[in-house]
């Protein structure tokens, strides 16, 4: 991603800091900032900008912004940089937890910040590609699971070996050219409706 083609919102309810973000984003390259002065209907007007980064500057975070922040990171799935003045673990917590890829406490000075923004895009993709490996993982299991059921079911209805089945359930796969565990996931249900 090229640092001009970045969009960029900085939600600031302090013009001065604000422009000092600003300041920072141009100086490094990055032209496409806008700036939104009140956290009223955050969620909504991130939504419709659709940026690639969102920066959130405020002096002291509320549990009431960081409750908006757990929704931006459901409905807007981007890397969020926060800077703070004061803060506290549970605080910290909080922002991690609310999807906050950079935490910044008493951080901000115009020259950190394209370094910041580097740092949580790359913790935003980094965390965005575990979750994805998570769930690609789970689904393999799951995956996995069904298929075990189904060889069972057909080994005990059809005196099969492990072996024969699998190759039964791959075969009834490529026949309809689906998924052996689409296969496996209709033979089990159908068996549960057979009571078998």
């Amino acid at each position: 991603m090229k640092p001009n083609a970045i969009r960029v919102v900085v939600v600031d309810d302090n013009a001065v800091r604000a422009a000092i973000l600003v300041d920072g984003l141009r100086e490094a390259g990055i032209d496409g900032v806008e700036v939104i002065e009140t956290s009223t209907q955050l969620v909504r007007r991130l939504a419709a900008i659709d940026p690639d980064v969102i920066i959130i500057d405020l002096e002291n975070p509320s549990r009431d912004m960081l409750e908006q922040m757990f929704q931006v990171s459901r409905v807007v799935s981007r890397p969020v940089a926060m800077f703070v003045d004061q803060s506290d673990q549970s605080m910290i917590r909080a922002a991690v937890d609310a999807g906050v890829s950079a935490y910044i406490v008493d951080g901000l000075k115009k020259e950190r910040v394209k370094a910041i923004v580097d740092m949580a895009i790359s913790r935003f993709e980094a965390f965005d590609r575990l979750q994805r490996e998570l769930l690609e993982a789970k689904s393999e299991l799951a995956d996995r699971k069904v298929i075990d059921r189904a060889k069972g079911i057909l080994m005990r209805s059809r005196n099969l070996s492990e072996e024969e089945a699998y190759a039964l359930l791959r075969q009834a796969a490529m026949n309809e050219k689906r998924r052996i565990a689409d296969i496996a996931q209709s033979l089990v249900t159908a068996a549960g409706l057979l009571g078998k």
